[in-house]
């Protein structure tokens, strides 16, 4: 029996290799490519078309901001979020001897109440500054740019008293809110 198996196993390796070289030959010729040579042959002896020149651009000039010191067009105007209007008068005057707080350099838009604290009676309000960090304020603290004082903290608000010019010469207060963001 094991003479039987021996042959077989020839002959099966013997068709395949034979099987092989027929596709190996197949793929050896140059049949119907002659075409295809001539046309890349004719595409690459024609002449080249003419590139066009880069476009000439401007010089830069660069643009000077000059009223960097005005008040910004997105803060709130003085008088507007005011129900009434109130009448300036010379004895209201922000206090500018006294050491500014930490949370005066920023503008109001630019603070948001994050959270509060209470223990006993004393409320204390989380405000973030633009640059991510938490300060702790509470009732007569200052902040903002136009002299905010904290006049009451509640759950989800703080309301301040700001301090600004009233534009002919005198100062005024108007009364803000600023709201717990959640």
């Amino acid at each position: 029996m094991p003479l039987l198996r021996k042959p077989m196993h020839r002959s099966a390796n013997t068709s395949t290799l034979m099987l092989m070289c027929l596709l190996l030959s197949a793929c050896g010729g140059n049949d119907g490519m002659d075409d295809l040579q001539h046309y890349i042959v004719e595409v690459t002896l024609r002449p080249g078309v003419p590139v066009e020149p880069l476009p000439q651009f401007q010089a830069y000039e660069a643009f000077t901001y000059s009223s960097a010191s005005l008040r910004s067009p997105f803060d709130v105007p003085i008088m507007a979020g005011t129900s009434v209007a109130q009448e300036p008068t010379t004895e209201v005057m922000p206090d500018f001897n006294r050491t500014p707080e930490a949370l005066e350099e920023f503008a109001l838009s630019n603070l948001n109440m994050v959270g509060m604290i209470t223990r006993g009676n004393t409320t204390i309000a989380l405000i973030q500054d633009e640059n991510g960090m938490i300060h702790r304020v509470g009732r007569g603290s200052y902040l903002g740019r136009n002299h905010g004082r904290i006049m009451q903290v509640a759950p989800a608000e703080i309301e301040l008293t700001e301090i600004v010019p009233s534009g002919d010469g005198s100062w005024v207060e108007r009364p803000r809110t600023l709201t717990l963001q959640k």
